[in-house]
């Protein structure tokens, strides 16, 4: 079957779209399986390469190359077709995989790791571009409930199979943890198969100079602000090195911003792009979601782990109804404004929801049934699976067709930009308050005769706080007395309850902001159908011979 635009118009039939999205949605698996599968897995591949120290260094090298990679796939997916940069992005992705699973020392791995990022920055934009390229705004939505599925299959098996290989000796002669990498190698060459038969879609090459001052200067922008982002809690944030990486990143954010505008339309994230509306407002909301959103969601599974005692596997699976949530209001959201062409309204309703959750959750302490947290979390995923893919579909629903692979790498760009920061500041408030509270707490129980007389039975607890209460492991936890522990947990619970909090009113300025958003009429013509029609208006008007 041949699967290129053969349609008059280049129009794609269901089954056509549908077989060009199992392409995809083995991409998207790839990104989103790598994320969760080697974040439960790390400790013991750090303890295996005698690295702990340097575990985060694997972690903060795919961070970095995956986001500065994501803007710069548009681009080229625009000047160069999507096909041809997908496969590349495939393959980089498989090279990064095989390398690290092979990998022999931390800094080995974190180098193969920038190159596993490499390609990932490219799965998640372009799958969504290609879709963006072959449905119309009217019925994406739809389509976009399959990669919100990933999504949620990757955060439930992630965890569980991360830790299976993780607490493995070896599995086919080979060592357990490298198989949290090698996994992607058989799931990465049918993707590479299955994409390079089905994905023939008409390119339109366009000629134009590549950015490559404008690529330039966002490293120059980028890899100092992720690094202090992700490491500044330990160094620092007012530290020398701290310092050194603001001024160089906000002299990076300077000269990317001068040599964009001098670019035009040539340019790496063209600037006319923030004068569409629907473009900037949503935008702005993304980056202020993924603060919030990344942020305070970080501290749930600590929540449950360090506070409810639960295994990572088990925090896992608890949040499988926040997975259920998204996967329920995404397909509900994406099937109503397929049949009636509204979106705005979901937008809003998603942000309310996900900021009354965040202000529940801002309540909850050690003694809250996980029955409560795991009814939360279902409402917060309600609120991001109505909220976000509308946001994407309003970030490009009125830009040029020949702006589709840069605009929707733009919207994951600044959403992956408002997660690092999110992160970094909401774990670094989480752990700068939660001394104070546990000592707070510890005041409070001492007036309780209960936790007195536990004191008296185990006076080596006295000696162990004599020196504080290490953060880094609270392993100790479950083997103490709980009147003991008490207090202790009482202390996480309210360093997050600040945290969720802060979140709230975090989301709460995004709902705000989402009311600017102009809700105009999505086009029954996907962007590659724009494309065609435009190019058969441009030869028409031609004068013949």
């Amino acid at each position: 079957m041949d699967h290129s635009a053969s349609a008059a118009g280049g129009h794609l039939s269901q089954r056509q779209i549908l077989t060009v999205l199992s392409g995809l949605m083995l991409g998207m698996l790839l990104a989103a399986l790598d994320q969760t599968i080697v974040s439960s897995a790390m400790k013991t591949i750090a303890d295996e390469l005698h690295g702990q120290s340097l575990q985060a260094w694997a972690t903060t090298a795919y961070l970095i190359t995956a986001t500065l990679s994501t803007p710069l796939y548009g681009k080229l997916s625009d000047l160069f077709g999507r096909k041809p940069m997908y496969l590349t992005a495939i393959s980089i992705f498989l090279a990064g995989s095989l390398a690290s699973g092979t990998a022999t020392s931390m800094y080995e791995l974190a180098a193969f790791r920038a190159v596993q990022g490499l390609g990932a920055g490219g799965l998640m934009s372009l799958g969504l571009a290609i879709i963006t390229d072959i449905t119309s705004p009217r019925e994406r939505s739809k389509y976009q409930g399959y990669f919100t599925a990933v999504f949620g299959i990757s955060s439930v098996a992630g965890p569980v199979v991360g830790g299976f290989f993780a607490g493995a000796g070896t599995v086919a002669g080979i060592t357990g943890w490298r198989w949290v990498f090698l996994v992607n190698v058989p799931i990465g060459l049918v993707a590479l198969v299955v994409v390079n038969r089905v994905l023939n879609l008409p390119t339109a090459k366009v000629r134009q100079r590549i950015d490559f001052l404008g690529a330039g200067a966002l490293v120059l922008a980028l890899v100092p602000l992720l690094l202090v982002a992700e490491q500044g809690r330990d160094w620092g944030w007012g530290s020398p090195a701290s310092i050194a990486l603001f001024v160089v990143g906000a002299l990076g954010v300077g000269l990317f911003g001068w040599q964009e505008r001098r670019m035009g339309d040539a340019a790496l994230l063209p600037l006319r792009l923030f004068g569409c509306s629907e473009f900037r407002v949503a935008t702005v909301v993304t980056v202020i979601v993924g603060v919030g959103m990344f942020g305070a969601m970080l501290s749930l599974p600590l929540y449950l782990q360090i506070v409810k005692g639960s295994t990572p596997t088990a925090a896992g699976l608890q949040m499988l109804t926040l997975t259920a949530g998204m996967m329920i209001s995404s397909t509900a959201c994406g099937l109503v404004t397929t049949k009636t062409g509204r979106y705005k309204v979901f937008a809003v309703v998603g942000l309310g929801l996900l900021t009354a959750s965040m202000f529940g959750l801002a309540a909850i302490g050690v003694d809250t049934p996980v029955a409560v947290v795991m009814a939360l979390a279902f409402v917060i995923g309600l609120g991001l699976g109505a909220s976000m893919q509308t946001l994407t579909l309003a970030a490009t629903n009125d830009v040029l067709p020949g702006d589709i692979g840069v605009a929707t790498s733009a919207s994951t760009f600044f959403r992956q930009i408002g997660g690092t920061v999110g992160a970094a500041v909401f774990l670094s408030i989480l752990f700068s308050t939660v001394g104070g509270q546990i000592t707070s707490a510890l005041r409070a129980a001492a007036a309780s005769p209960a936790y007195v007389a536990a004191l008296a039975r185990h006076p080596e607890f006295a000696q162990r706080m004599s020196g504080g209460v290490d953060v880094n492991d609270t392993s100790f936890l479950k083997t103490l007395d709980p009147v003991l522990a008490h207090p202790i947990l009482e202390g996480f619970a309210g360093s997050m309850r600040l945290v969720f909090l802060i979140g709230g009113f975090v989301a709460a300025v995004a709902f705000g902001v989402v009311w600017l958003l102009e809700e105009k009429p999505l086009s029954d013509k996907s962007a590659m159908e724009r494309r065609t029609s435009e190019a058969e208006g441009a030869a028409a008007a031609e004068p013949a011979g």
